[in-house]
């Protein structure tokens, strides 16, 4: 296996871990998520620890989905390579900031707990406020900075590059551009996140990216002159 197929080996794999992790952290925490009284009651702490974990593992996998990339995308334009791996970077650390706040609440709760007299309406607000800080990083983050760097800034990169078909980096851009325009649609209170219209408007995104694990995992990169250029300085 040459090294620019084991680049592209890496890259699917932690594009299909952002998958891998983010599902079950999602799930583990709704219980948290869904439970307005959640920082009032008897709730699983360590559940909402280990969706936090995983998480954590999923901030992780898209700041080297970047990384591992740049090295190759950077041939077709550095300052466009930059700017992908700075979105995914900021979108990762807003992840974390969504984590934070629902690792506070956990807080909270244990605290209520071992109050005396405390005021559970107070604990209640807090906790929806925490969890509502969680909500608005999955718009900022996942949708925002995905949408623009995953789709339109890496689509881009894949497209001039030819480093996979081209129709699915036409897909991925387009994609991309929904993503954001959707995320836009719901800062400005258009509809609600948890919608239909939000999921159809995210849901290329995610096929985009699935597309991106899938190919560069099992095919690897297309043949395309910026890998040839590599081969040439090589010998």
């Amino acid at each position: 296996m040459d090294r620019d197929r084991r680049t592209a080996l890496y890259a699917g794999l932690w594009f299909i871990g952002t998958f891998v992790f983010s599902i079950p952290g999602g799930i583990l925490h709704l219980p948290l998520v869904d439970e307005p009284n959640y920082v009032v009651g008897a709730g699983s702490d360590t559940v909402v620890a280990l969706g936090s974990f995983l998480e954590i593992l999923t901030a992780i996998a898209g700041i080297a989905t970047a990384v591992v990339l740049y090295r190759i995308v950077r041939r077709v334009s550095e300052s466009v390579a930059i700017g992908y791996v700075a979105l995914r970077t900021v979108e990762s650390v807003i992840i974390i900031v969504g984590l934070i706040s629902l690792m506070a609440v956990v807080t909270l709760r244990q605290d209520f707990a071992q109050a005396t007299g405390a005021d559970s309406t107070l604990y209640v607000t807090v906790g929806k406020g925490l969890v509502a800080i969680h909500s608005w990083t999955a718009v900022l983050g996942p949708a925002y900075c995905a949408g623009f760097g995953n789709g339109i800034l890496l689509g881009y990169l894949m497209f001039r590059s030819g480093l996979v078909p081209r129709p699915w980096a036409m897909f991925g851009m387009t994609a991309g551009t929904l993503a954001f325009a959707t995320a836009t649609a719901v800062l400005f209170g258009a509809f609600e996140r948890d919608t239909a219209l939000s999921t159809i408007g995210i849901l290329p995104e995610i096929v985009w990216e699935a597309f991106l694990g899938i190919y560069l995992t099992f095919k690897g990169f297309r043949p395309s002159p910026v890998l040839e250029e590599e081969l040439a300085r090589a010998r």
